[in-house]
């Protein structure tokens, strides 16, 4: 799946604020945003745009305005991860893509994996090619998780 003109135009308005402004317009384009929480594929609550954890409240109905406060919080999480996980020059592009994909893996799963570890090495493309990895949930293909990488990856790659 390629990038939408919208949400390309979008992320490219988002430039030069840094990686956390790209990834708060990131981040809901593949979550969507649901204001009644919900269990997502692999059974946990989730609620707005991929919040799931002590924030999620089921049963109750979240405003628009909760959900954007939430993200930001969440973000910040996932960021600080990328930021020092991450030992070698990154564009924002390439950071806001790493959040978004800590952001949906988690951040143990970020911090230990071959994505990083080849990112550190040098090795930025391979690091990229290697979101499309991450598509399983219980050992199963996720067709949503297989266009979120691609586009995750589109966007790692505009640092190249």
């Amino acid at each position: 799946m390629a990038i939408s003109s919208s949400l390309r135009k979008a992320l490219i308005g988002a430039s030069g604020a840094g990686a956390i402004a790209i990834a708060t317009v990131l981040v809901p384009s593949q979550e969507g945003t649901e204001l009644t929480p919900y269990k997502d594929v692999g059974g946990v609550w989730t609620v707005c745009s991929g919040v799931t954890g002590k924030d999620v409240i089921p049963g109750k109905v979240y405003t628009k305005q909760e959900c954007d406060k939430l993200l930001q919080k969440h973000l910040q999480v996932f960021a600080s991860s990328v930021e020092r996980s991450v030992k070698v020059p990154m564009s924002e592009y390439q950071e806001a893509a790493l959040i978004s994909f800590s952001y949906n893996v988690g951040t143990y799963a970020f911090e230990h994996s071959s994505v990083l570890r080849n990112l550190n090495a040098g090795r930025y493309q391979q690091a990229c090619d290697g979101l499309r990895q991450w598509k399983y949930v219980n050992k199963r293909v996720v067709a949503g998780l297989v266009n979120r990488r691609e586009v995750e990856r589109e966007i790692c790659l505009w640092g190249e």
